[in-house]
């Protein structure tokens, strides 16, 4: 066979040297189908056609056609970079012209009934869209899908204000809540659909095999008071300090910058006006002004930050008499591991509490931070010499050696002043092959509520076929009808899987692919996150199967009311795909309306790869 990855083009455009390299590449893409044939067979009927289509597009890109794009681009021909739904009519229609073109006869089959034409690819997807994630909403093709805070439990107004706003999936992510909490939701999702008239799809995400950072000691009981201070540092806001008693506390009426515990006779004595003097942790003296006394406690206001701890001896003075109380037990803080670029950091096999690393008078380590991972059966997979990321890739280390209960790490990627680890989050290794199951015994007992509720069921970590015949077989045993399975690409091996996880996924009748951008970006490397993402888009399309665009999508509307600049561009790209999820957050609600306004501009303008020439209005401006 003819290496086309050595084509070269020369100035006159050799139209016989263009016609014949194509001519290899179409024999090479039928070629590929018939050993494939086996593997097209298993598929479900419903995905046939796509099955035959995403080969065709596979063995089209095992070459470089970039030389050959621009010779055809040079005669006004399709480049075959739009080619992802109907591969093979797309090539067959660019050797019909080029026969013409150099009048050779004209070879192509058109008898095979296999090929799909440029409107059949397009429907395809269509239907499959429809299939895996309901009717889209008038006016926008693009659904909208959204994560389930706890609240959605509790508040049935959340769910129906985000259908109203938009929401056309409702996400239940069984990493977190149970499954009273989950039902509580759903039954506040079918009282919506009924109210409002419009179906919802309900997606559930089994959590998978998420490897975390163990419990660390706790940390000291102080609770630090700060007033609010301009640039300049002149207090703005005093710090509000709730007074309780210790042996039956209430609860602070409103948000307070500390709630302190202290004998109730003494607390009994207060009034308004008076003054509380302490000296705090560090020995700075500090007063506290008492402006309301209420039912279950006080109020008292603090212009000056301190640091309390328990034991701290509170003075208030009415005339000559000075009166004492103490402050009685409270909370310990959470722990966290402070890393700087070099630091040793010892990961464990068990999760016994990890603790700081100890340092001599000059700042010296003594004995290194020690924090546990929640999946001890990784120790079983790694070895030294490969790369090690925690916290969604904000802190990197390098394993230097692996023993049977622990694994040292050399810290490698802080910001520059240092990084705080803390429990509970995420570890990836991208370069070690973890061979875990991607259903874990937690999913395995979930999976029932999962199977009976849901009309999407989310494989986390889906890494190979294995693990998706795996779902596939065990929701077979529980009978009933089958929710759709979606595969969340968000490891290096998944996405490397994902051509053979894809057909495997076809022998169902219904099936989608999310690109978890999470994961995914620490997995393959930041650098390559968009590279990763379009690949997925391409081989989806090719496919005929949907995807879903997720993780950071307006993340700091949702959490904190303003957008950055940089993720409106990134949830105007997520045009592409065929649905995007937006995570949970405090102004979810004005995610949801932007997202929706953006979707609908951008799908004038873009249809998956392919531009859109609308009445362009800038077009009409005076030049």
């Amino acid at each position: 066979m003819t290496n086309i990855d050595n084509y070269s083009i020369i100035e006159d455009e050799n139209h016989e040297k263009i016609l014949h390299d194509l001519r290899v590449i179409h024999k090479y893409i039928l070629a590929e189908e018939a050993q494939s044939a086996e593997r097209l067979d298993q598929v479900h009927a419903n995905f046939r056609e796509s099955a035959r289509n995403l080969v065709h597009y596979l063995s089209l890109r095992r070459h470089d056609l970039r030389p050959l794009q621009l010779s055809l681009a040079r005669l006004g021909l399709s480049s075959l970079g739009r080619a992802e739904s109907h591969v093979l009519a797309t090539v067959n229609a660019v050797l019909e012209i080029l026969h013409r073109l150099t009048g050779s006869p004209i070879l192509v089959d058109k008898t095979n009934t296999g090929v799909i034409d440029f409107a059949t690819g397009e429907r395809l997807l269509a239907e499959h869209t429809e299939a895996l994630l309901g009717t889209a909403t008038p006016g926008r093709n693009v659904r909208i899908m959204v994560t389930m805070p706890s609240e959605a439990a509790d508040d049935y107004r959340l769910v129906r204000d985000l259908m109203q706003a938009g929401m056309d999936c409702m996400r239940i992510n069984c990493a977190h809540d149970d499954l009273a909490a989950w039902a509580r939701m759903i039954e506040h999702l079918r009282r919506a659909e009924q109210e409002l008239a419009r179906p919802c799809r309900l997606v559930m995400d089994l959590a998978g095999p998420k490897l975390r950072t163990g419990p660390l000691e706790p940390g000291p009981a102080v609770i630090k008071i700060r007033p609010r201070r301009d640039v300049c540092g002149v207090v703005i806001a005093p710090a509000l300090v709730w007074l309780t008693p210790d042996h039956a506390p209430h609860r602070s009426p409103t948000p307070a910058a500390a709630c302190l515990p202290v004998p109730a006779a003494w607390l009994a004595r207060l009034r308004s006006g008076e003054r509380v003097k302490f000296t705090d942790a560090r020995g700075s003296r500090r007063i506290l002004v008492v402006v309301d006394v209420g039912q279950g406690g006080c109020w008292l206001t603090a212009t000056k930050t301190a640091y309390v701890i328990p034991g701290t001896i509170l003075r208030h003075e009415r005339e000559l008499n000075k009166r004492e109380g103490r402050v009685g037990e409270l909370p310990a803080t959470k722990n966290a591991i402070i890393l700087q670029r070099g630091d040793p950091l010892i990961l464990t096999r068990n999760l016994e509490p990890g603790r700081p690393a100890s340092r001599d008078g000059a700042g010296q380590i003594l004995t290194p931070a020690v924090i546990g991972c929640s999946i001890p059966e990784v120790f079983d997979f790694i070895s030294a010499g490969e790369s090690i990321w925690f916290d969604d890739g904000k802190i990197g280390g390098i394993i230097e050696a692996v023993q049977s209960e622990q694994a040292l790490v050399r810290i490698t990627q802080t910001r520059l002043r240092g990084e705080k680890l803390r429990a509970e989050k995420g570890i990836n290794f991208p370069d070690s092959n973890l061979r875990l199951p991607a259903l874990t015994a937690e999913d395995l007992e979930n999976l029932p509520f999962v199977a009976q509720h849901a009309d999407v069921v989310e494989l986390s970590f889906a890494n190979c076929s294995a693990d998706l015949k795996s779902l596939q077989e065990n929701m077979a045993r529980l009978g009933g009808p089958q929710p759709a399975i979606v595969l969340k690409i968000e490891t290096r091996r998944g996405f490397e899987n994902l051509p053979d996880m894809l057909l495997t996924a076809m022998a169902s009748p219904c099936c989608g692919v999310m690109i978890a951008r999470g994961d995914l970006a620490v997995e393959s490397g930041f650098e390559r996150l968009a590279e990763v993402q379009e690949e997925i888009l391409w081989i989806c399309e090719a496919a005929h199967v949907p995807v879903i665009w997720a993780t950071q999508v307006l993340e700091t509307l949702a959490k904190e009311g303003i957008p950055s600049r940089a993720e409106i561009t990134d949830a105007a790209m997520a045009d592409r795909a065929e649905c995007v999820m937006l995570n949970k957050g405090p102004h979810v609600l004005d995610a949801v309306a932007v997202l929706d306004d953006i979707l609908r501009r951008m799908q004038a303008h873009q249809a998956k790869k392919r531009p859109t020439m609308r009445k362009l209005q800038l077009a009409h401006a005076a030049v």
